[in-house]
């Protein structure tokens, strides 16, 4: 079974990398734009993992996280952000968060992180 991932960032260029990047790992990869592209398509089909920006134009990370804990997905999230450090505080809440990626980012070490929250 292929895994399928949703990778959300505001910047086309990170998009395109993580992909890129999963695509050749073997994993079907979605993108949105958006915090609110994001909650749209959640609605809408299932994911085997969620690798959200924490700086998102309207709908921020954050909020797109607390969206999906009130509404009970059972999907896994790792966030990325430049600001790893002021990030710390607000995310030890989620139970959904798997970890947070640094941007910007060890591409070896994404993948060996998110091959971790599949075993």
């Amino acid at each position: 079974m292929q895994r399928e991932i949703l990778i959300v960032d505001d910047q086309p260029g990170i998009r395109l990398l993580l992909t890129d990047v999963f695509e050749n790992e073997g994993y079907k990869v979605h993108t949105a734009e958006t915090g609110k592209e994001t909650l749209d398509t959640l609605a809408k089909k299932h994911f085997d993992l969620v690798i959200l920006d924490y700086r998102l134009p309207i709908i921020n990370g954050i909020e797109v996280l607390n969206r999906m804990e009130q509404d009970n997905m059972q999907v896994p999230v790792m966030l990325m952000s430049g600001l790893v450090e002021e990030m710390d505080r607000e995310t030890d809440k989620y139970h959904l968060l798997k970890g947070v990626l640094a941007k910007p980012f060890d591409i070896k070490a994404v993948v060996e992180k998110v091959k971790s929250i599949f075993t």
